[in-house]
């Protein structure tokens, strides 16, 4: 019996969403490739979700191989990118629901230690019983790791757990630790029957 519900922050609960975030900037568009490669598909993301490197730094060395007239639109994809928060339309509805319905919520992200900064000013975060962001444990998604550190952090059952992610990778790292769940394509409905088809009491909409 599902008794956890873990959901993945990015696209999941909040948009995520490169080019918007660009197209904010009013970067041109022979400047959002640059970017794209220089920035959100560096090393650099990677290493702040792990940790090992905090904004000031990734910004300093994402600089070093953009030309300076993309400086600060570097640093504000990297600092300031989650203003304004959007949220995935119909998730709060989503999670107040499972919350009213007696389900423990958790949310398992990949993230920068600054998640701790933006987690207050996402509306549905009130619901959540706990947290695990990879940037404090040293761990990311899909590594093993980080799904038996959840479930050993706040005393899981993994069959007891569904867990909600939009990258294929996280969900079958996830089945790899015995936890069962669903890629989110954005699309609330489809997530509600998902769950409703484990055994989740939520309703259809």
């Amino acid at each position: 019996m599902i008794r956890n519900i873990l959901f993945d922050m990015g696209n999941v609960l909040i948009y995520f969403d490169r080019n918007l975030f660009m197209d904010r900037l009013g970067v041109a568009e022979e400047d959002k490739k640059l970017l794209m490669r220089e920035v959100f598909l560096s090393v650099e993301w990677v290493r702040m979700d792990r940790g090992s490197m905090v904004e000031a730094d990734a910004v300093a060395s994402c600089c070093k191989r953009l030309p300076e007239r993309l400086h600060e639109a570097a640093e504000k994809l990297i600092a300031m990118w989650d203003r304004p928060i959007l949220p995935i339309p119909g998730m709060y509805e989503l999670i107040r629901e499972l919350k009213e319905n007696g389900y423990g919520i958790y949310l398992l992200s990949n993230a920068s230690l600054r998640q701790h900064e933006y987690w207050p000013r996402i509306e549905a975060s009130r619901f959540f019983d706990g947290t695990l962001i990879s940037a404090d444990e040293g761990v990311i998604k899909p590594q093993p790791e980080i799904y038996r550190l959840i479930l050993e952090r706040f005393g899981l059952r993994a069959e007891e757990c569904f867990f909600i992610d939009d990258v294929p990778a996280n969900i079958e790292g996830a089945f790899y630790c015995g936890i069962p769940g669903a890629v989110f394509y954005n699309d609330v409905k489809y997530l509600r029957k998902n769950l409703r088809d484990a055994g989740v009491d939520v309703a259809e909409k």
